[in-house]
């Protein structure tokens, strides 16, 4: 009868190549047990998120966090892109408005959510760019703690007046500003906005004095415009479309160097011979850092589809939005080159933080 010893060593033999013929026991075991250390690793490859396979990415809702207020310009046109793009990527594409603090509470909130493809936020020219300059206190850095997605589109602005004023284009206008140094004022919605930095660099590069009036928001701006209270306002095109329309307001010049298409026949700035002015504030969407590159890859394929779609181009073509679509070494290059823009800018009108 044979030992156990025996037994074991004729039955593993055969059972396995482990222990074929002429191979010691210890030196068999020894193989089997590095085989089998290999194991955890096989598995936890195989628990890793296939980031990159398409049916991987999205199987949940997306949040898109929106640090701007309801039913304004690139609120409105976040939401088409949001149900579109839930469209392209086979999952629904939540908008989450979370407003306050110019807009950098929301966008705190998008630097600050897990790098997992399932939040995007919307970041423009006052959360990336101007406020940065402004040496606001902020819960983010513009470049470190976003991974960029694409830029969506520009809003180029547009110098409004009231009709009292005697001055039917941006060069008379110019002549008027320097012909009563001092008398004409325009009006912002708060030191260190937009419409403010952009004013004072008009100011500046059309050689003329005039007064800056802050309100606290463009609303209260426009309303005393219409009303003659102040005599200009460097806006959206959209919120005084109407007021243009029916001649409240007179529109002297857009802000970027060619002219708008919801405004053909008004001429740009630098038309008027105002050099290297092209300015407009802007929107795109970003990812927290650190999201994979491959979701982030994912996101704008998608994003750049539905924003050279035809219908969605013209419908935000008519609201004044002229729509780029980037890809995300573009975007990341182009906030880097609108902050040191901006920053000029602030330093230019020596604005503060309210």
């Amino acid at each position: 009868m044979s030992s156990p010893a025996r037994a074991m060593a004729v039955n593993t033999s055969e059972a396995h190549p482990w222990f074929a013929s002429g191979t010691s026991f210890p030196l068999a075991l020894l193989h089997m047990l590095q085989t089998l250390a290999l194991f955890p690793a096989l598995f936890a490859a195989a628990a890793i998120p296939a980031y990159a396979g398409e049916a991987a990415y999205p199987n949940r809702p997306v949040r898109f966090v929106m640090p701007y207020p309801i039913g304004g310009t690139i609120d409105m046109s976040g939401r088409l892109l949001a149900q579109d793009l839930g469209t392209v990527l086979g999952q629904q594409v939540v908008v989450d408005n979370r407003t306050g603090a110019g807009g950098t509470l929301g966008t705190e909130i998008g630097a600050k959510s897990p790098p997992d493809g399932y939040t995007i936020v919307m970041g423009g020219t006052g959360t990336l760019a101007i406020s940065p300059g402004l040496g606001r206190p902020l819960g983010y850095r513009p470049l470190a703690d976003f991974a960029p997605i694409t830029l969506i589109a520009t809003t180029p602005y547009v110098l409004v007046a009231h009709p009292s004023v005697p001055a039917k284009s941006v060069r008379e206008l110019i002549d008027l500003a320097k012909s009563q140094p001092g008398r004409l004022n325009y009006a912002s919605g708060g030191s260190g906005s937009a419409p403010h930095l952009i004013g004072e660099m008009f100011r500046s590069r059309a050689g003329i004095n005039v007064v800056h009036v802050p309100y606290k928001g463009s609303t209260p701006a426009k309303i005393d415009l219409v009303a003659g209270r102040v005599q200009m306002f460097f806006t959206g095109i959209p919120p005084v479309a109407s007021e243009i329309r029916n001649g409240t307001l007179r529109a002297l010049g857009v802000t970027t160097a060619r002219r708008s298409q919801t405004l053909p026949d008004v001429p740009s700035i630098a038309e008027a011979g105002v050099k290297n002015f092209d300015v407009a504030p802007w929107f795109g969407v970003l990812a927290p850092a650190k999201t994979p590159p491959a979701i982030v890859a994912r996101l704008n394929e998608a994003m750049v589809k539905v924003l050279r779609n035809p219908t969605l181009k013209d419908r935000l073509g008519r609201e004044g939005v002229d729509v780029v679509a980037s890809s995300p070494a573009e975007f990341a290059a182009f906030i880097r080159k609108e902050m040191d823009v901006w920053a000029k800018a602030v330093k230019e009108s020596g604005a503060k933080v309210e």
